[in-house]
């Protein structure tokens, strides 16, 4: 997806800064142009400042976006994922695991999962951030409870993983 957004938007690097937030925060439009957080109208100034550019460059983005079957479509269907647990998880009382992994390598989920399965440790949350948007992509997986020493040795035995971090 992003290698198409990126083609479309070449010639205009202040837009792709638009378009890269509202794709990593999950920032939508509506067809008539709204600038939307699920429910929660954003207002142009306010996206204009977190991507560093002026306001009017915002607008001309949404309809461009919008005057672009593919891009509309994009746009007009992106959701936010939710709450990210991890920066809060000692609050909350969970143990946090990031993978760095070979980003298309398969089964990096499935042998994490299933280590946390067999220690019988539920996973509350499992984020895989994109590779075509993040330039070190992790598997960022919030656990109910910290798993043991050989849990985690395991999540290193998984191949193609880079490396394990807990917290």
């Amino acid at each position: 997806m992003w290698k198409k957004i990126e083609e479309k938007l070449k010639d205009y690097p202040a837009r792709l800064k638009i378009v890269r937030l509202m794709i990593e925060y999950g920032i939508g439009i509506t067809g008539d142009g709204k600038i939307t957080i699920g429910p929660i109208e954003i207002p142009d100034t306010s996206l204009a400042r977190a991507a560093g550019v002026d306001r009017r460059i915002v607008r001309k983005t949404v309809e461009y976006l919008l005057s672009d079957e593919t891009l509309r479509k994009i746009f007009t269907g992106l959701r936010p994922a939710g709450a990210l647990l991890s920066p809060i998880a000692k609050e909350l009382g969970y143990f946090v695991v990031e993978i760095r992994a070979d980003p298309t390598a398969p089964g990096i989920i499935a042998g994490a999962s299933k280590i946390a399965a067999e220690e019988n440790i539920s996973i509350r949350q499992a984020v895989a951030e994109d590779p075509e948007l993040f330039p070190e992509p992790k598997l960022i997986l919030v656990l109910e409870k910290p798993l043991s020493g050989e849990g985690i040795s395991k999540l290193r035995t998984i191949p193609h993983v880079k490396s394990v971090t807990t917290y």
